[in-house]
C-alpha cells in the first residue's frame, strides 16, 4: 500500500473532515473556553481547528514561548544542505488572523481541580478543555556525563530551533576528523530521525571533508527503516559511517564534553563533533499537571486524546503513550484533527465521528533518494492500533525514489500550511 500526498491533497483531507462537523450549539452562559499548551504540529493544529470550525462559539488561547516556531521535521536536510534556515521557520500570524489568541510566555503549572494554567510570566487562564501539546524533555542522567547545560559543546539538536548549533560543528570539522552520534533507546520523537541525521552528515562531509569518519553508538538492536539507510550508506557514503550496536557496547557509553572524547564500552574515541540524543519523556508541563505515568509519557484514550488522569485534558503527539503510532509531525497532527473534533462536540454538541489517524514519515538519505514508511490506524479501547501499513522496498529505482522524495516536499508545504494558516 501507498500514500501520495501534495499540499492541496493534504489540506484538503482536512478541509473535508471540518465540512461534516455539524453547526455549533448556542452556550447559553458565554463562550466555552480552550487552552491549548504548545505551539507545534499537535497544538498549533488542535488551536487552529477548533477555532476555524466552531466559527467564534469557542474562545481558543495558544500558550506558546517561542514567536517563530522552526519545525523539527525537515530540519536534518537543513543539516545536509537541502534547505535554509529560514524554510524551517514559521510565524503564527496566520492562527491569530483565523481567532485563536497567541500568548508568548511559558505554562509553569496546571490546577486541574481549578481548572486554570498558570503562567511563568504571572497570571493565569481559566479553561473548560485543556490541550497539551508539549513534546519532549530529557531524561537526566541517561547519557553518563551529559547534561542539557553541555548541549552548547556536545548538542542534541532534537528540539525546535536547535540544529543550527549542531550545523556549524559539522561544517567546522576539521579534514579526516570524527562525528559521533549517540542514538536514543526507544521510545523517541520521530524513530527515523537520528538515521536521516546520518544521512544528511554524511552528505555534508562527502562534499566538503570526504576522508572524515562517522561513528553511531547506539544502544537499540534494530531501527526504523534500517535495510534502508544500510542499503543507502553502502550506495552513497562507502566506509564512511561505522554503527556500534548493543552488542558490540553501542548501549555503554559516557560523554566527557570537556576533553570531546566519548567512551564507547571503556574505549576512548576523540571527536570533533558529537551529537547527543538522550532518552526522552514527555514535556515538563504534563508531569507538573500529573498526567504522566511511570514512563514518563501520558497515557490517552484513543477516542479523543483525553488524559486517562482527567477527560478535561487531552495530551497529543511526543507527549502523548497512546499505542501503535510513532511519535512524529504526521502523527502529532493526525491525532490533533481527532481531538478538536472531540472537543468541538463536547463543549458545542457538534457531531462527533469515529476517530481515524494516518502517519507518514519520509527520510533523506542522498539528493533525490527518499524513502517512507507509514501506516493507518483507528481507535479501539485500549490504544490507537494500526490496521495497515507499508514502507519503501530496498532496490527500488532512483525515479521512484526522487518521487518519494518530491512527496515529502509536498508534504511539508500542506502540514505547515494546515498548522498555521
Amino acid at each position: 500500500m501507498s500514500i501520495h500526498l501534495s499540499r492541496r491533497g493534504f489540506l484538503g483531507a482536512g478541509a473535508a473532515a471540518s465540512a461534516l462537523l455539524a453547526a455549533p450549539m448556542l452556550r447559553a452562559q458565554g463562550k466555552p473556553r480552550v487552552v491549548v499548551i504548545g505551539g507545534g504540529a499537535g497544538g498549533a493544529t488542535a488551536a487552529r481547528y477548533i477555532a476555524k470550525d466552531s466559527k467564534g462559539e469557542i474562545e481558543v488561547t495558544l500558550v506558546e514561548p517561542s514567536k517563530t516556531y522552526h519545525t523539527c521535521f525537515f530540519s536534518n536536510l537543513y543539516i545536509g544542505g537541502f534547505r535554509t534556515w529560514e524554510s524551517l521557520e514559521h510565524s503564527y500570524a496566520g492562527l491569530e488572523a483565523g481567532g485563536v489568541t497567541v500568548v508568548h510566555d511559558m505554562a509553569s503549572g496546571v490546577d486541574r481541580a481549578a481548572k486554570t494554567v498558570a503562567l511563568a510570566g504571572g497570571g493565569s487562564l481559566p479553561y473548560d478543555r485543556l490541550i497539551l501539546s508539549p513534546g519532549i524533555e530529557f531524561v537526566e542522567g541517561s547519557v553518563p556525563g551529559w547534561s542539557e547545560a553541555d548541549a552548547g559543546v556536545m548538542p542534541h539538536g532534537y528540539k525546535s530551533g536547535t540544529q543550527a548549533a549542531l550545523k556549524a560543528q559539522i561544517d567546522a570539522m576539521p579534514a579526516g576528523g570524527t562525528f559521533v552520534m549517540i542514538a536514543p533507546p526507544n521510545p523517541y520523537r520521530c524513530p527515523p530521525g537520528p538515521y536521516e541525521r546520518i544521512s544528511m552528515v554524511a552528505h555534508a562531509l562527502k562534499a566538503k571533508n570526504p576522508t572524515a569518519k562517522i561513528l553511531v553508538a547506539d544502544p537499540k538492536e534494530k531501527f526504523s527503516k534500517q535495510a534502508l539507510f544500510e542499503e543507502g550508506w553502502g550506495k552513497h557514503y562507502p566506509g564512511m559511517i561505522e554503527r556500534i550496536g548493543p552488542d558490540f557496547g553501542g548501549g555503554n557509553v559516557e560523554v566527557r564534553p570537556g576533553s570531546m572524547e566519548v567512551v564507547i564500552d571503556g574505549e576512548v574515541v576523540k571527536a570533533d563533533a558529537v551529537n547527543v540524543i538522550p532518552a526522552q519523556k514527555a514535556g515538563m508541563i504534563a508531569a507538573a499537571a500529573g498526567l504522566t505515568a511511570d514512563s514518563g509519557w501520558a497515557p490517552v484514550n484513543a477516542a479523543d486524546m483525553s488524559s486517562k488522569m482527567d477527560e478535561n485534558v487531552h495530551v497529543l503527539g511526543d507527549a502523548a503513550a497512546q499505542g501503535d503510532m510513532p511519535k512524529s509531525g504526521f502523527a502529532a497532527n493526525s491525532q490533533a484533527k481527532v481531538c478538536a473534533m472531540a472537543v468541538r462536540g463536547a463543549l458545542t454538541g457538534s457531531k462527533v465521528f469515529p476517530a481515524k489517524f494516518s502517519n507518514t514519515c519520509w527520510s533523506l538519505i542522498d539528493a533525490e533518494d527518499g524513502v517512507k514508511v507509514g501506516a493507518n490506524y483507528e481507535a479501539t479501547p485500549e490504544k490507537i492500533a494500526s490496521t495497515e501499513s507499508f514502507i519503501s522496498q530496498t532496490g527500488e529505482d532512483a525515479a521512484l525514489r526522487k518521487q518519494t522524495y518530491e512527496e515529502s516536499l509536498g508534504w511539508y508545504a500542506g502540514i505547515t500550511a494546515d498548522m498555521f494558516g
